[in-house]
């Protein structure tokens, strides 16, 4: 029996690859013949980097880089993979788990780390990068990336503006010619799982900008700061975000990636599928278990689990999905190619229970999982 196991983190208790260790040892508990491959997955997301370095046997490299906050310095993991690519999570440099307790505030903080990163794969030869870009602590358009790497923002008296969304009204001009000629000399797969444009109601501001803590007493600033930066990007270089889905992903670091680095945008877990060979991995396969922390309706909108199953389907692959928990609709997962949902919750308990006893859950779901493809089997 070959089995597959391909599931997403559980964001803030358990790995993608802890995951996969507790599944792989009730399934050799189970069967006495079984042949295991593990495939951490992520969407682009936290876990993204671990996923495509564990799957192609890529290396981590580390830098220090400017937080999501100036005056903070954070060390930054990202990898090499196929010896060619590098793999970043904005996130690392410019993530709101970074920024310290009641300190959000999108009027300040920068995706200059995020710059480095790329700044710092660039003098180690790298030309083809994917980044992914959930997580963020930023809605400053992707300036402050675009400033790590030689773009200019100019004001009305012809000086450098600063770091942060605040900064987005202040910008009269864009100046491109010194940006980091290695940049045109590279390729650039941003992983984004958001269609939203840059500006209006369902803008980078109005839809994510309260997790970052947009408030209605800063949200003019920051919406009438991302217009004037959307006007002079079509000014400068004719694009229109207005007419680009996922321009607003991150706080808008999506239209600085279109903008600066001619970037392409792909759905998140399709472009790490395709790293990873998934297609080629899953050939020959009897079962793969995928699985995310939590799974629902919206599930079927590009997350891990039915984006696994859907590429499994045409080979009628079956699939089950390990998950914390079971929301709102999440039978509609059915219909994409998962046949079968296992929750780790395995009574009444808190939130907090089930997190802090994320592992203990988890080790328990896998055997009650693989028991029951066990009768399956027999039968």
């Amino acid at each position: 029996m070959k089995i597959v196991l391909a599931p997403d983190s559980f964001k803030g208790t358990l790995s993608s690859m802890e995951i996969i260790d507790h599944l792989e040892e009730a399934a050799r508990d189970c069967f006495t013949s079984v042949e295991v491959v593990k495939v951490p997955i992520a969407d682009g997301g936290e876990g993204t980097v671990d996923a495509l370095v564990l799957a192609t046997d890529g290396q981590y490299r580390y830098v220090e880089v400017m937080g999501p906050l100036s005056e903070q310095k954070v060390r930054a993991k990202y990898g090499i993979i196929n010896g060619k690519t590098a793999v970043i999570e904005m996130a690392e440099a410019s993530g709101l788990p970074l920024v310290p307790q009641g300190q959000k505030n999108p009027l300040l903080t920068t995706t200059y780390g995020t710059g480095q990163i790329i700044k710092k794969a660039l003098d180690e030869g790298i030309r083809d990068f994917v980044i992914g870009i959930g997580g963020s602590a930023t809605n400053d358009g992707g300036i402050g990336a675009c400033q790590a790497l030689g773009v200019k923002f100019l004001d009305n008296n012809g000086q450098e503006v600063g770091f942060g969304g605040q900064e987005l009204s202040r910008i009269q001009n864009i100046i491109i010619d010194g940006m980091d000629h290695r940049v045109k000399e590279s390729s650039f797969t941003v992983i984004c799982d958001v269609n939203n444009p840059l500006t209006g109601p369902k803008g980078a501001t109005a839809i994510y900008g309260p997790q970052k803590g947009v408030t209605n007493k800063n949200f003019q600033i920051l919406e009438s700061g991302m217009v004037n930066y959307q006007n002079l990007i079509k000014k400068v270089t004719g694009l229109d975000m207005a007419t680009i889905p996922g321009s607003g992903a991150a706080g808008g670091l999506g239209a600085a990636f279109v903008t600066f680095f001619d970037a392409t945008l792909k759905p998140g877990i399709d472009a790490v599928l395709d790293y990873v060979d998934f297609d080629n991995l899953i050939k020959d396969a009897d079962l793969v278990v995928t699985g995310e922390g939590r799974i629902d309706g919206q599930s079927v909108y590009g997350k891990v689990p039915v984006g696994v199953a859907q590429r499994c389907k045409p080979l009628n692959i079956p699939v089950v999905a390990i998950v914390g928990g079971m929301g709102d609709d999440a039978q509609r997962v059915y219909d994409h190619g998962i046949d079968s949902i296992m929750t780790t919750v395995n009574s009444p308990m808190p939130i907090q229970e089930a997190l802090s006893r994320a592992d203990e859950l988890m080790k328990d779901a896998a055997i009650r999982l693989f028991r029951l493809i066990k009768i399956g089997v027999d039968l």
